[in-house]
């Protein structure tokens, strides 16, 4: 019998580094329903005091244990200790870039190092526009080890009507591909199907 991780016990790192964005991290450590640390880089606490006006605490108040970026002594700097997802929301192209290229020098970018070789998910929130070329062939590195690289481009078919809406889409799909049942937005439901199989290769 096969055991879904995502139906036990979960615990999922949220990494938040120096991009515009920062909402869609602290939304997401609202929403998750499970263990949940936070590691917030520098430029990231700047960056959150600038746009939201929370502070560290506030940060750290979100979640059920936090680290410092600078800490490779935490435990999550270890392969051999579990955890089951990285989220970076948002992820800096400067983070996205050393993750792709190998380079662990801070808490985040290990833990991401970690993720990659221990087979453990890795979803990147990019929030970066436009993207050179040197950003996409990051990203295809990236999704060709195993990450997902998860742009901040929320949809409009569910025809949000607040800032918060198209925050809670992209949290959402974060959510989806954790495997995390949410309702944070309406789903494409496409057209209804007309008459049967038949009826509409007659019709052709």
């Amino acid at each position: 019998m096969t055991v879904d991780p995502f139906a036990v016990s979960v615990k999922v790192v949220v990494g938040i580094t120096g991009a515009s964005g920062i909402v869609y991290g602290t939304r997401l450590l609202e929403t998750l329903n499970c263990e949940k640390v936070v590691v917030v880089s520098s430029d990231g606490l700047r960056i959150a005091k600038e746009e939201l006006g929370m502070s560290a605490k506030d940060l750290h108040a979100l979640a059920d244990a936090h680290y410092g970026n600078e800490d490779l002594f935490s435990p999550l700097a270890s392969g051999s200790v579990k955890f089951d997802a990285l989220v970076i929301a948002p992820c800096s192209s400067s983070t996205m870039s050393k993750i792709a290229c190998g380079i662990a020098d801070n808490l985040i970018t290990r833990i991401a190092s970690v993720a990659l070789k221990e087979r453990r998910r890795l979803v990147l929130v990019v929030r970066e526009t436009p993207l050179s070329m040197i950003h996409l062939s990051n990203m295809e590195r990236l999704s060709a080890a195993g990450a997902i690289v998860l742009p901040a481009c929320p949809a409009f078919y569910p025809k949000p009507r607040s800032v918060q809406d198209m925050v809670d889409f992209v949290v959402g799909r974060v959510l989806d591909v954790l495997g995390m049942d949410n309702k944070l937005y309406a789903r494409w439901s496409g057209r209804k199907p007309t008459g049967s199989r038949g009826s509409r290769r007659t019709g052709r």
